[in-house]
């Protein structure tokens, strides 16, 4: 294809207990125009809802670009000229994907360009490959629920579908985190007690999610890293404490600071007082990553 439009959804990670293995497609898309050129590389940035997105380069240094390049390239393509428009709607540095989502976008373009369909497995080697993990880059590239996990070096990622009453719900804080940032205040190791918690509340957490949502609010307990993280965050942190004593199943969005409440009404109780954040109800993505013609 010449000309085509890449639209890939933000997701969420972690969802409480399973750090750097669980991941979910939210309905919130970034789309990227791709139009083959003679020569030459043209990138335009578009805000369309993502805010601060000024820092964002316009060269070979941008994600998309460089994902683009790392396909073609693993494919035997040779990349032609190209004019990039960039639509970014998933809020940047917020626990919502955004970078994975990028990563995702341009794999896909990539494959595009080698007029090929995209092979999953090989598109998620790519893709976490970026990311250092799979969770964001696996549910981008699925959409649904996945379960990620790496193994020798290689990634791979089962999706499942969630249950059909789950309707989750983003606040989205003005602040921005950035992962790295997040990831220095985990300590090396952990008691062993919150290990075995942990690891009981993930496989609860996959019943919960795909069969049985009553059981979301035990389920997404964590234990493993939302309480050294709280420092970076506090506002959100208190609110995840506020909606999970009201019994609303919330955890903090991969790294922060969004917080997630896996609702089955699509609303935040009122008592929440949630301020200061944009609140927004998010179906799940079931589709993944989809590439069109123009």
């Amino acid at each position: 294809m010449s000309a085509f439009r890449v639209t890939v959804p933000a997701s969420t990670a972690n969802l409480g207990p399973g750090f750097d293995a669980f991941g979910m497609a939210l309905s919130l898309y970034d789309v990227v125009e791709v139009r083959v050129t003679d020569t030459g590389l043209k990138v335009e940035v578009i805000d369309a809802g993502a805010g601060g997105v000024e820092d964002v380069p316009t060269d070979e240094t941008h994600l998309v670009v460089r994902a683009i390049r790392a396909t073609c390239e693993h494919l035997g393509v040779e990349l032609p000229g190209l004019h990039l428009r960039c639509f970014n709607t998933i809020p940047h540095a917020r626990g919502l994907g955004s970078s994975a989502a990028a990563v995702v976008s341009g794999v896909a373009a990539g494959y595009a360009l080698a007029g090929r369909e995209i092979d999953s497995s090989d598109a998620l080697q790519l893709a976490a490959g970026f990311e250092g993990h799979a969770d964001n880059a696996a549910a981008s590239l699925l959409g649904g629920l996945v379960l990620a996990w790496c193994d020798g070096g290689e990634f791979h990622a089962e999706r499942l579908t969630p249950h059909p009453s789950i309707r989750p719900v983003v606040a989205v804080p003005s602040v921005r985190s950035a992962t790295a940032t997040t990831r220095g205040l985990l300590p090396a190791a952990v008691p062993h007690a919150d290990a075995a918690h942990n690891a009981g509340r993930a496989a609860l957490a996959v019943h919960a999610l795909t069969a049985k949502p009553e059981l979301l609010l035990t389920a997404t307990e964590d234990r493993l890293h939302q309480p050294y993280r709280a420092p970076a965050y506090p506002a959100s942190t208190e609110l995840v404490a506020t909606l999970r004593a009201q019994g609303v199943a919330a955890a903090i969005s991969g790294a922060g600071p969004t917080v997630l409440a896996l609702t089955t009404g699509g609303i935040l109780p009122p008592e929440a007082g949630v301020t200061d954040f944009d609140v927004l109800e998010l179906p799940v993505d079931l589709t993944g990553v989809q590439v069109a013609a123009q």
